[in-house]
C-alpha cells in the first residue's frame, strides 16, 4: 500500500531529537539530554510554529523587541526579603535543593527562537516557584505541561513523552499520579496569563500570593 506520507523528508534535527529523546526516556536525571533535544528541536519546523504562537501572547512581543534578560540573582540578597515575597520563596527553594541558578547549559542570542529558548531556560525554576509545582518526577512532568499549554513548544511535549515513556518502564504504579500532574499542569497554563510575558526579576519584593492571584494561578499545594 502506497502511502504518501512516508515519502516526504524528514529534517535531520527531528532525527537528532530522536536519538536524545530515546537516550533520556531511558534516564530522565541526564539533563544534557533535555538540552540536547532542545537544540535539535530549535529550528524544527514545529518550534517555528511555537515561536509564533508565543510572540502572539499579550505583552511577549515587547520582551522579544528589548531582548529582556536578567542578570544571575543574587540568592543571600533574595533571602533577606520577606519570607512571603517571590525573592524569598525561590531563594529557599534553591538554596534548600542546593541548585546551582547557572546550571543551565548557555544558549546565544541569534534570533527571536533562540532568545525565547534562553528566557525559558534562564525562568525554569521561577516557574517552579510561582507554579508550586516541585523538582521531583511528578513535579517536573506537571510543569512541563504547563509550558506545553503556555509555549505550544515540542521539547516541553518530548519531555512529559520521556516521563510518561520511563514511568511506564521502570514503575508503571506512577503512572495515575504522572498523568494526574500532567492534567493539573495544562489546566492551569491554559488559565495563567502567559508567563513569558513576566519580568520576574522586578518582582522579587513582591508577595508570592498576590503575585499568583495576578496571573490567574492556583498553586499546587
Amino acid at each position: 500500500m502506497y502511502i504518501p506520507e512516508l515519502k516526504r523528508e524528514i529534517q535531520p534535527e527531528y532525527v537528532n531529537g530522536l536519538i536524545a529523546f530515546i537516550d533520556y526516556a531511558r534516564d530522565v536525571s541526564k539533563t544534557d539530554y533535555v538540552f540536547d533535544m532542545s537544540e535539535a528541536f530549535r529550528h524544527t519546523d514545529s518550534n517555528k510554529l511555537a515561536t509564533e504562537y508565543m510572540k502572539s501572547l499579550p505583552g511577549v512581543q515587547q520582551l522579544i523587541a528589548e531582548r529582556y534578560l536578567a542578570a544571575t540573582p543574587d540568592m543571600e540578597a533574595l533571602l533577606k526579603l520577606p519570607e512571603d515575597s517571590l525573592g524569598y520563596v525561590f531563594a529557599y527553594k534553591m538554596k534548600a535543593a542546593n541548585f546551582d541558578p547557572e546550571f543551565y547549559r548557555k544558549i546565544l542570542v541569534l534570533d527571536d527562537t533562540t532568545y525565547l529558548a534562553l528566557r525559558i531556560r534562564q525562568t525554569h525554576d521561577i516557574w517552579h516557584t510561582v507554579t508550586g509545582f516541585g523538582t521531583d518526577v511528578a513535579g517536573e512532568v506537571g510543569l512541563q505541561a504547563f509550558y506545553l499549554a503556555q509555549t505550544h513548544g515540542p521539547l516541553s511535549m518530548a519531555i512529559m513523552a520521556g516521563f510518561i515513556l520511563n514511568t511506564l518502564l521502570k514503575s508503571s504504579q506512577d503512572l495515575t499520579h504522572i498523568m494526574n500532574a500532567v492534567s493539573q499542569g495544562y489546566s492551569m497554563g491554559i488559565k495563567a496569563k502567559p508567563f513569558l510575558a513576566q519580568k520576574w526579576e522586578e518582582c522579587w519584593e513582591k508577595p508570592l500570593a498576590e503575585l499568583r492571584s495576578e496571573l490567574g494561578v492556583e498553586a499546587v499545594s
